[in-house]
């Protein structure tokens, strides 16, 4: 992704962004289930890097396994390339964590955006004073190995009911995370900073005691000409 679209999906709501695609016909790209582990004040922004997770078998998901250095989850967090976001299909179950916080430690020191599972991380209390964003269902204690396995690196996967492809460009804020598919990503963050400044002028008109019938949605001309006259005077 470019760095002048990076910056447009920095400034606006997952909310805003759920609305633009709507009108794309696409309903399902918010991850359901997840919120962020510790609130930022600021967007997450980059290109999905993926992991799915699959049922565990018991003889394949031993501790030993940690050792080995192609595990999957291990290699995930060393070739997660900076800038982007983890997105990890822990298959919807909180009852074994995705990763810990010395895994997400280590993800942020190599640079990642940000991480995202529709499943829980153990140790939460220290990836939320973390300050990369991170988001999960709930916390979850129990190794990941108890109930999943690590199997496969940047394919296509569903995360909490989304579709996610690799290099989609995911946002989260302080509420929830959508999936923008990447070949109308910039497009849809220049509409959704549009969308944003008309936002920021009717809440501006609604708590000076406004009405919402014609001012939004905006039907009637005379609102359109407010806001061009009120975003002339943002210089926005």
């Amino acid at each position: 992704m470019n760095d002048e679209t990076r910056e447009k999906l920095m400034g606006v709501s997952v909310a805003t962004l759920a609305t633009a695609l709507y009108k794309r016909g696409l309903r399902h790209q918010v991850i359901q289930g997840v919120g962020p582990v510790g609130r930022k004040g600021r967007n997450m922004v980059g290109p999905a890097f993926t992991l799915r997770y699959m049922p565990a078998r018991e003889d394949r998901n031993q501790l030993v396994e940690f050792r080995n250095p192609e595990h999957p989850q291990r290699v995930a967090i060393e070739t997660c390339p900076p800038g982007h976001v983890l997105v990890m299909d822990s298959r919807k179950s909180a009852a074994a964590a995705s990763a810990g916080d010395i895994l997400i430690t280590r993800l942020m020191m190599r640079g990642a955006a940000g991480v995202v599972t529709d499943g829980g991380f153990r140790d939460a209390m220290n990836i939320a004073a973390l300050d990369m964003p991170a988001y999960h269902t709930q916390p979850a204690s129990p190794t990941n190995l108890t109930v999943n396995e690590a199997i496969a690196l940047n394919e296509p996967i569903g995360c909490g009911d989304a579709p996610v492809f690799p290099n989609d460009v995911i946002v989260g804020d302080d509420d929830s995370v959508i999936v923008i598919p990447r070949e109308i990503a910039d497009e849809v963050a220049t509409e959704a900073v549009e969308m944003t400044a008309y936002e920021d002028f009717v809440m501006e008109r609604v708590r000076a005691g406004e009405t919402i019938i014609g001012l939004y949605p905006q039907t009637k001309e005379e609102h359109a000409a407010a806001f061009a006259e009120w975003r002339a005077a943002q210089g926005r």
